[in-house]
């Protein structure tokens, strides 16, 4: 709601100055140069990201996202011990943590409600602690192939769309550890507040 309300009042903002200064026809074609603009980065990422999306699922059926997973398990065990006894919330969270990985977020989405919705189940209404890392994990999650990036950086013609794969790297583990971290010690002062 909060967003219509912004987008909304941008658009009457961009209208009254335009029309304050006459530059209303300025307005009007820049909106619909944004919109062809908008249309034509969408279907720009629609392919690439149909490509990945093809691509996990064929590493599903080859069994490679399950051998990507099952490395990931022993790390997932320990971060979420109790969520984890259950095989299929550990698939799920799993193939969501493999899916981030690849930078596949569409397809890593789905998964993650998965999980969620599972490990709710006894939460009864209030999100547990494990059930806030996750959270974290698919947020900020590692990605070695930012396929998403590399298609928007395709469609504005960029003509190394991975050179910033050291930067994504990096940032992405910061990201994580920082998330780890902070979930950790918050978890903590909850523990011992009274």
């Amino acid at each position: 709601m909060a967003m219509t309300w912004i987008w909304c009042g941008m658009v009457v903002i961009s209208l009254v100055f335009g029309l304050l200064t006459g530059n209303l026809n300025a307005v009007a074609n820049a909106a619909l140069e944004g919109a062809g603009s908008a249309v034509q980065l969408g279907l720009s990422m629609a392919g690439v990201l149909c490509l990945w999306s093809g691509v996990m699922e064929v590493m599903n059926v080859c069994g490679l996202s399950a051998i990507l997973a099952n490395i990931f398990r022993p790390l997932l065990r320990w971060l979420l011990p109790e969520a984890c006894q259950d095989q299929e919330t550990l698939a799920a969270v799993s193939a969501n943590v493999s899916a981030n990985l690849l930078g596949l977020g569409n397809a890593a989405t789905p998964l993650g409600i998965q999980a969620a919705r599972r490990m709710a189940r006894s939460c009864h209404g209030v999100a547990s602690d494990e059930l806030c890392l996750l959270v974290v994990l698919n947020t900020a999650s590692i990605q070695l192939l930012p396929a998403t990036i590399g298609s928007v950086r395709t469609a504005t013609g960029s003509a190394a769309p991975f050179d910033i794969l050291p930067a994504v790297w990096l940032s992405s583990v910061l990201s994580v550890t920082a998330g780890l971290a902070a979930a950790k010690v918050l978890s903590l002062l909850e523990r011992r507040r009274p």
